[in-house]
Parts: structure tokens; C-alpha cells; sequence
């Protein structure tokens, strides 16, 4: 193989020609896109056009060629089946989140993977967010002492749409929950550690379509600290600030806007020296916290370097198949909450 990933993508329309072709793909210093397929030829032939890629006129015919991975951008499912062409013709695989429809189908598709000596990586691609992992570190560090509470929101309106997939049970497994409150409960494993147990109710609180447009989950982690996760399809865009608010017992990390697409958001942290005595009068003497903001780089951009690098290392990425796998475990005792009203454990 070259210094550089020759990739191909699948589902060339909708996030692929948004955000991670022109994003992620184009500019990675460590990739080339080579070729397209899209089960729209019409769209297919104009992102081809657009970003000097070979319109592919099958999943066969691209996957016959002279590529070495392939981005998989279609309804979820879709993934299982065509994370198996990738591995049978012995090509590596990024696929979006969720990964297939159901934890079973995470995992055919990561043995398939295994079994073809390819690599499967999910697209998580907030993980890579600068001042999420700028959170990370002071997390990591202990300056937020013992984990105690987070929340995670990512909510947009997202009204009734004809062959809209999302709301689409069948092609996208659920609604609201697995597709923005995945992306939360993924960060907030990064943060915490692992879930233990979960609380989730469900609704369809505006909209008439199959999947759900509101989701609210309790999560409790191994560790003892507890989290919430709210994601809607129901709210307007400008209403949702997208907040993530981090809490332990010497601090706080609390951030508006860093949930999303965008590059960045703003992020403050107030930290406190351990072992703080009780102030009976609960006085407010915060001094405006520190505010985080390393310099911003596209999450599109880190995320196809990443699983770059590994396929050219030989190493899993960290964006792995593993975190999708994870994350539809978690998903399923949600639902299972909400169609049962109880705890379930991860």
C-alpha cells in the first residue's frame, strides 16, 4: 500500500457529500478518494463530478477496484450487508454510527471483518472534537475529582420527510435516541467509563412518524456517578443549545455547542482544590472558570486520518469497531427500558 488510503464511499449523498467527503476525506494528508457509489446515479455522478472522483456503477464494481477502504454512509440497514462485501473483497471499513441495526449485527460484522484481516472502525466522530478531548484530559488529569453527574443534549427539528430513513423504523432502528443520543452516550462513556444500568423513556411528542422524536435517558455508570441524556426531533435548532456538562467533586466542566458538526462551541471549566470545606452559606464565589478553547480542527477531517493511519500502522483505530459495538449494547437496554418502564442493565 502507498503512504496514502485510497478510499471509496458508499451512500455518496446525504453526510458523505455534506460533510465528510468535502470535511474529511478531500483534505485528509493521508487519503485520496478514489471513487463513489450512490444508489441514485444521478446524485452519484454530481458528487463524482464535484470532487474529481469515478462514479461507480455498483457496490461491486467499486469495490473490484484499486481502493483500500471504504466509507459506508447509507441507512443502517444497509451497514451489515455491505460491511460483508467490504470484508469478502478484502477491503477495510469505516462505517457510520449506528453500527447496523442491532448489537447481533455489530457482531457478524466485526467477525466478518476479523475473519478478512480488514479493519472496521465507527464513525464517532465527536470523540475527536478538540475540546472534547481537551475535557478529556482534565478529566484523565483527576482535576475533577471522583465523577459524579454529566449530561449530554443534541436535539434539532426534523419534521416529517417522505423516505426520510430516520424515521424509518426498519432502515434506522429508532429515531431520535439512536441517532443523536448514540452520539451522547458515546462521549460520555469517553468521560466516565463504562454504563452500568439505564432508564429511558421514549415518545413521539410532535411528530407522527414510526421512530421517536424524544428521548430522555438516566444513565448509571460502574464508577457510581450518574448522567443524563436528552435528544429530540422535536426541538428547533436555535432552541437546542447542545450541552454537555461534565460534574465532579472539585469541579465542573460545562460547554454549549460542542455537540454537533461544527468545529466548535465554547467550553468553560471551574475547578476547586480538593478537600474544599462546607460553606453553610452556599456563596457563589465562582470567578468565571477557564475558558477551553484549543485551536479547532475538523472532527470529519480527525476521524478519517485516524482509521488513515491505522490501516497504514496495521493497529486498530480508535474509533473502533469496539466503541459501535459498545454503544449498541447500550442503546438496546434503552429500548428495552422504555418498552418495559424499567431498569435494565447494560
Amino acid at each position: 500500500m502507498s503512504k496514502k488510503v485510497r478510499w471509496g464511499v458508499i451512500g455518496s449523498g446525504g453526510i458523505a457529500k455534506r460533510r465528510t467527503i468535502p470535511e474529511g476525506i478531500v483534505p485528509a494528508r493521508n487519503g485520496d478518494l478514489i471513487s463513489v457509489f450512490d444508489i441514485d446515479p444521478d446524485i452519484n455522478k454530481a458528487v463524482a463530478d464535484e470532487f474529481g472522483a469515478y462514479a461507480a456503477a455498483s457496490i461491486e464494481a467499486m469495490l473490484n477496484s484499486d481502493i483500500d477502504a471504504v466509507y459506508i454512509a447509507t441507512p443502517a440497514d444497509a451497514h451489515c450487508q455491505q460491511v460483508f462485501d467490504c470484508a469478502k473483497a478484502g477491503k477495510h471499513a469505516l462505517c457510520e454510527k449506528p453500527l447496523g441495526l442491532s448489537v447481533e449485527e455489530a457482531q457478524k460484522m466485526m467477525q466478518a471483518c476479523k475473519d478478512a484481516g480488514v479493519i472496521l472502525g465507527t464513525a464517532l466522530m465527536m470523540r475527536f472534537h478538540t475540546q472534547h478531548q481537551a475535557a478529556l484530559h482534565i478529566v484523565q488529569e483527576g482535576k475533577l475529582g471522583e465523577p459524579t453527574f454529566a449530561r449530554a443534549q443534541l436535539s434539532c427539528w426534523y419534521p416529517p420527510i417522505e423516505n426520510a430513513w430516520r424515521q424509518n423504523l426498519k432502515q434506522g432502528g429508532g429515531g431520535s435516541l439512536i441517532d443523536m443520543g448514540g452520539h451522547c452516550i458515546d462521549l460520555l462513556e469517553m468521560y466516565f467509563g463504562s454504563v452500568k444500568k439505564v432508564n429511558c423513556m421514549i415518545n413521539n411528542t410532535i411528530h407522527n412518524y414510526e421512530s421517536e422524536d424524544s428521548a430522555v435517558v438516566s444513565l448509571f455508570f460502574e464508577n457510581g456517578a450518574m448522567a443524563s441524556v436528552d435528544a429530540f426531533f422535536c426541538i428547533p435548532d436555535a432552541s437546542s443549545k447542545n450541552c454537555l456538562e461534565l460534574y465532579g467533586s472539585t469541579g465542573s466542566i460545562l460547554a454549549q455547542g460542542t455537540i454537533g458538526q461544527g468545529e466548535a462551541g465554547t467550553m468553560t471549566a471551574f475547578l476547586e482544590e480538593k478537600d474544599a470545606s462546607y460553606d453553610a452559606q452556599q456563596d457563589d464565589v465562582s470567578n468565571g472558570g477557564i475558558e477551553i478553547s484549543p485551536k479547532p480542527f475538523n472532527t470529519y477531517q480527525a476521524e478519517i486520518e485516524e482509521m488513515g493511519n491505522a490501516i497504514l500502522e496495521g493497529r486498530e483505530p480508535s474509533n473502533s469497531a469496539e466503541l459501535g459495538l459498545r454503544n449498541q449494547m447500550i442503546l438496546a437496554a434503552c429500548y428495552e427500558s422504555a418498552r418495559s418502564g424499567r431498569m435494565v442493565s447494560v
